[in-house]
């Protein structure tokens, strides 16, 4: 495996030694100690597509946290990394529940949850979010 120096990007390196249990490496170039990159936690391009949707519907970032497991902090960069702008507060405000596939097909089959609210219907793993846009109460 050939390990190249994040400092200057060389792959003229030799190991130099073990700390904490990692193989320590020295670049011969510019004289950097570094150890086995790490990759850090990725997160699937899936949940930030998701996570940004769930903004612009209304959602907080803790709510959004609650649902796809991400934490608020992470949310809150991503939005500000994409320069996500919400539209300004309507009367209308998102009530969202989450569902499993045959409670989504009993909820659509009753009409009186679908009439004088918008609808929008998203997959979570093996779950659906429904959020439906209710006025406020007046």
């Amino acid at each position: 495996m050939e390990n190249i120096c994040p400092k200057c990007g060389s792959s003229n390196t030799v190991k130099s030694g073990i700390i904490n249990d990692k193989q320590r490496f020295h670049c011969k170039n510019c004289g950097y100690y570094f150890t086995v990159r790490k990759l850090g936690k990725q997160i699937d391009d899936y949940y930030v597509t998701k996570a940004l949707q769930l903004y612009l519907e209304g959602l907080s970032y803790r709510e959004i946290e609650r649902i796809l497991g991400v934490s608020h902090v992470t949310i809150s960069s991503w939005i500000k990394k994409y320069n996500i702008t919400r539209p300004p507060h309507s009367e209308f405000h998102p009530v969202y529940k989450i569902l499993k596939q045959n409670e989504l097909t009993e909820y659509i089959s009753k009409e009186e949850n679908l009439t004088n609210a918008g609808l929008i219907i998203t997959q979570f793993a093996d779950k659906y979010m429904l959020i439906k846009w209710e006025r406020f109460k007046r």
